[in-house]
């Protein structure tokens, strides 16, 4: 089986995307517009298609309808093939009543859902960032190095990190510090 069928996207819906207000007042980061029709969400999906990673979940809670009108209006893949791009909302369960208390946690929350599927690789996206990538390389990369995890990150300098997350890498390439 091709490497690419192995892999089940996980695309993160965003959350109150605070820094773009008023563009997110009535929809989360994902849903913003950009180059027309277009929204911040098409961007991860786009790469997906691009390196035939067909099967995708798209994880939403905060301001997410028009995001998730958007999703199911635009991606229908054909009726022959194992592809799909679905939504999994938020929700409260009988054995857990709290929405999703960030990224990891809708991951975790959503795990319910997407373990159902045969899937070796997960592949974690944000559904609110511009950029372009073959995530066949990416994939290819934690397969050859036999990761438990992989991360794709970009180097910035000292000005920039101020206003992000920053790794701090060891001599063998792993993460030494968050």
């Amino acid at each position: 089986m091709p490497l690419n069928e192995q892999v089940l996207a996980l695309i993160l819906g965003g959350g109150q995307g605070s820094r773009l207000f008023p563009l997110t007042l009535y929809r989360s980061k994902p849903a913003v517009p950009i180059g027309g029709k277009y929204r911040l969400i098409d961007i991860p999906i786009s790469n997906c298609l691009n390196s035939e990673i067909r099967r995708m979940f798209v994880l939403t809670q905060f301001n997410s309808a028009s995001l998730n009108r958007h999703v199911s209006q635009t991606y229908r893949m054909d009726l022959f093939s194992r592809g799909f791009v679905e939504i999994l909302a938020a929700e409260q369960t009988p054995d857990n009543p709290n929405w999703f208390q960030g990224t990891a946690d809708a991951v975790r929350q959503a795990e319910r859902h997407f373990v159902l599927y045969d899937a070796d690789y997960y592949l974690i996206l944000a559904g609110d960032q511009l950029y372009q990538m073959d995530y066949n390389d990416l994939i290819a990369a934690h397969v050859a190095s036999k990761a438990d995890i992989t991360l794709a990150a970009l180097p910035v300098t000292t000005e920039e990190a101020s206003s992000m997350g920053v790794f701090r890498f060891g001599p063998s390439g792993q993460i030494a510090a968050f």
